[in-house]
């Protein structure tokens, strides 16, 4: 019988993130625990022997250095019964010159089998000038430190020597003690540990889980999704950023179905007329040369309309995708804008529109000469559309300035509401405020924006209800001397 077996490539699931928090918080505190076992448990009599050799090094320095002043008696009886040591200072001859010893006979220095000066003898043969013992007092019944080092003239001679002598305090009474009460903080830290690391992970991850939540409702579009964060800076950032791609991507899709809706309205009229003209010549007027002239240049005319919709939604792909570069050039701008309003003076003648351009003086620029034609182009496209259909103006205007050259087309049409003016670079967005059939393909204004962002110039409009718009933009690349400048290249 043959089985068949099921692969799956997707990787299995990491940890929850309050489970992951709760491990690193109790691994802190093992470690913790750790340390503080071997620091004041296992390593206890090391680190007190350590101490109590540097501290009584400490005190053979502060007795050298008080050795010749009168405060030394004074310095030395202090030390002595601060710190439970005797004090021997020895002439270079090795004759007694001083002795202060709180243990009076039992002192070491001066007991009859490890005497003071069986330790002369040693501190004679170190390479060092120093010793350090560590000897069982057998009246104390303790272990003691004995400390040696040899003094010196300022003309490096040996002046003498000092003895130190210092009882080491057992320590595995107080390590027995140190081990009960480490068990019982460690079992209460243990309890509170962890669990304030369950409410620390909680709290972490909480938000974390909700944001999670609703980034899957996201996925499946839910876009009125409302993120929350929890308490701490990054999930709120967190949080406010995927509200806010929540809202773009709301946007984009109610964007994307505009786009559907009005490329299909513009592509099945055109092609629905295309037809009908066709069928109309192939049945009606092909034998008739005036109306089948007529209908053919209907279906030129929305071939046309087609032809321009596929081109401008290429050139704006290819805008806002970035593949179309710039190409640099320097032009007079009054000329190019004589140009433009030149060859729409057949429109003008035909359909009665009234184009009024006031020019400034010559002024050269470098850019993409034949974008910013397209530019003024579509302005005045978009101004023929939207002015009044009584007196059909449109005025165009070049405003010359020291570092830029701004450009307004002003219709004199219903204008448009202060809201809607932010959406009115929008693809496919057209105002509601006309009466008419409005001409072109709804994507002029989004051409214009995508050409001017890759100049990086500023532009805009102005517009209030009942007193028409005015487009303007500005080329900020000036050129002040055009023999001494070549096209700039961004």
């Amino acid at each position: 019988m043959n089985r068949k077996h099921s692969f799956s490539l997707r990787p299995e699931k990491n940890l929850h993130i309050g489970v992951k928090i709760w491990l690193f918080f109790m691994l802190f505190v093992c470690v913790v625990f750790f340390l503080m076992w071997l620091f004041q448990v296992i390593f206890l009599q090391w680190f007190y022997e350590a101490f109590k050799m540097h501290d009584t090094v400490k005190m053979a320095r502060d007795l050298v250095v008080a050795c010749n002043t009168d405060e030394f008696e004074d310095t030395a009886m202090e030390l002595a019964l601060q710190n439970e040591i005797c004090i021997e200072i020895l002439d270079s001859d090795g004759r007694e010159i001083y002795h202060n010893c709180v243990y009076d006979s039992r002192c070491l220095l001066h007991s009859e089998n490890n005497g003071l000066y069986f330790y002369l003898t040693d501190l004679y043969s170190a390479d060092d000038g120093v010793i350090s013992r560590r000897v069982f007092n057998g009246q104390l019944q303790s272990e003691m430190l004995v400390y040696g080092s040899e003094m010196y003239w300022k003309n490096g001679e040996i002046a003498g020597y000092l003895f130190l002598n210092a009882k080491l305090e057992p320590v595995e009474s107080t390590v027995s003690i140190l081990k009960r009460q480490t068990m019982i903080i460690t079992g209460l830290l243990v309890v509170f540990g962890a669990a304030l690391s369950i409410v620390t992970a909680n709290y972490i991850s909480a938000p974390l889980v909700r944001i999670t939540r609703g980034a899957k409702r996201l996925a499946h579009g839910d876009y009125q999704t409302k993120f929350e964060g929890g308490g701490y800076a990054e999930a709120d950032d967190l949080a406010e950023t995927l509200t806010y791609a929540a809202h773009e991507l709301s946007k984009t899709e109610e964007m994307q179905r505009d786009l559907i809706a009005n490329v299909s309205h513009d592509l099945r009229t055109p092609l629905t007329m295309l037809k009908a003209y066709a069928e109309m010549i192939r049945d009606l007027s092909g034998d008739n040369p005036v109306k089948r002239n007529q209908h053919l240049g209907i279906i030129i005319e929305e071939t046309d309309r087609l032809s321009n919709l596929v081109n401008d939604m290429l050139d704006l792909s290819k805008l806002e995708s970035g593949t179309q570069k710039l190409n640099y050039s320097v032009f007079d701008i009054a000329a190019c804008m004589q140009e433009i309003v030149h060859r729409y003076e057949g429109i003008s003648e035909q359909m009665g529109y009234h184009i009024h351009f006031t020019p400034d003086a010559s002024c050269m620029v470098c850019c993409d000469e034949g974008k910013i034609n397209r530019v003024i182009g579509n302005l005045i496209n978009n101004a023929i559309n939207y002015t009044s259909k009584e007196d059909k103006q449109v005025f165009v205007t070049q405003k010359n300035f020291d570092d830029r050259v701004r450009i307004e087309v002003r219709d004199t049409g219903d204008g448009i509401e202060e809201d809607k003016i932010k959406l009115i670079f929008d693809k496919y967005y057209r105002s509601e405020n006309h009466k008419r059939e409005v001409v072109g393909t709804g994507l002029g204004l989004s051409i214009v924006k995508a050409i001017l962002k890759m100049h990086e110039y500023d532009y805009g409009v102005n517009s209030k209800l009942g007193e028409g718009s005015t487009f303007w933009f500005e080329i900020r690349d000036v050129v002040k001397n055009e023999n001494s400048v070549e096209p700039a290249q961004k």
